[in-house]
C-alpha cells in the first residue's frame, strides 16, 4: 500500500520551474528523507504535498483520492504539517498548543471539548512528553517544542507526517531525540516524510531516500543502498565518505567529510 503517490508533478513560478516531472511513491508506516542543495526544490515539494501550491501539471494522490479532491477538513484529516520552528507570541500552555490540532474535527463554532483534551494529553504522553502539559510552551527546550509540534499534528489522528526540516536549529542531543521518536512513529504505522540537510540522519533513521536538485529527482530507493560517496557527490558537489561502525549491537553509517 502507499498511501502517498506523487505523479508526474510540476510547478513553476512565473516562467521559472522548480519542480520538474517529480513522480514516487511513498509507503505506509515508513520514514522518508528528502534532501537536496539550498534552492533545489524540498520546501516547493513539501508545499505541492500539503495542498498549499497548485501544481502547473501532474498530482498528488492520497490512497485513491486526488489531492485537490478533498476539502481543507478532509486533507487535515490525512496529513499533518510540522513545520520547522513555531515562534508562539503568547505563553500558552503545552497543552493549548497541542490540542489546537482537533479543529478539523470541532463544530463550526471550533469549539474544544473535554475528549478533544484527553486526546492531546495521550499524544503527548506518547512522545514521552506528558509531564510538559501544563508548562509554558515558550519555556520550554527547542526540542521538546519540535516534540509539541509533532504532538499537535498527531492530535490530528492523520496518518501522514509532514516535516520541513524538523531538526534545524536543535542541539545534538535534541536532534537525537527527535529522530529517535520518529523511529517510533514509523513502528505505530504513521508514515513520516521530512526534509534534511543532514544524509547522515537518513542513514540512521529512515527507509527511504529521495535526492533533489534543481527540481528533478537524481536518485530514489533505499536510504543505505543510495547514500554513498558517489551519490552525495553528484548532490552536494563534496567529497564524502560513508563509514561504517559498531554501536552497542548495532552496525551504524555515517557521513565524513573528505578535507584534503
Amino acid at each position: 500500500m502507499y498511501p502517498l503517490k506523487v505523479e508526474n508533478l510540476s510547478f513553476a513560478w512565473g516562467s521559472k520551474i522548480t519542480i520538474d516531472d517529480v513522480t514516487f511513491s511513498i509507503e505506509t508506516g515508513t520514514v522518508t528523507s528528502i534532501l537536496g542543495p539550498n534552492g533545489s526544490g524540498k520546501t516547493t515539494l513539501l508545499k505541492l504535498m500539503l495542498g498549499f501550491l497548485s501544481p502547473v501539471s501532474g498530482r498528488v494522490m492520497l490512497g485513491e483520492h486526488d489531492l485537490a479532491t478533498l476539502d481543507l477538513a478532509m486533507r487535515a484529516k490525512k496529513m499533518a504539517y510540522v513545520p520547522q520552528r513555531h515562534t508562539a507570541v503568547f505563553s500558552y500552555r503545552v497543552l493549548d498548543i497541542v490540542v489546537l490540532g482537533r479543529i478539523p474535527y470541532s463544530n463550526v463554532f471550533c469549539r474544544i471539548t473535554d475528549n478533544d483534551y484527553q486526546i492531546a494529553s495521550e499524544c503527548l504522553t506518547q512522545l514521552g512528553i506528558g509531564h510538559l502539559a501544563e508548562r509554558s510552551y515558550t519555556e520550554i527546550s527547542g526540542g521538546e517544542q519540535q516534540l509539541v509540534l509533532i504532538a499537535r499534528a498527531l492530535v490530528q489522528q492523520a496518518e501522514i507526517l509532514i516535516m520541513d526540516e524538523p531538526v534545524s536549529g536543535l542541539d545534538y542531543g535534541n536532534q537525537l531525540m527527535l529522530l529517535k521518536q520518529l523511529r517510533r512513529l514509523a513502528q505505530n504505522g504513521i508514515t513520516c516524510v521530512k526534509t534534511t540537510h543532514y544524509p547522515e540522519h537518513a542513514l540512521w533513521t529512515s527507509d527511504r531516500a529521495i535526492f533533489v536538485r534543481a527540481g528533478k529527482i537524481i536518485a530514489t530507493g533505499n536510504s543505505a543502498d543510495i547514500i554513498n560517496s558517489s551519490t552525495l557527490k553528484d548532490l552536494y558537489n563534496a567529497d564524502i565518505r560513508i563509514l561504517e561502525s559498531e554501536a552497542g549491537s548495532q552496525k551504524m553509517r555515517t557521513c565524513v567529510p573528505v578535507f584534503d
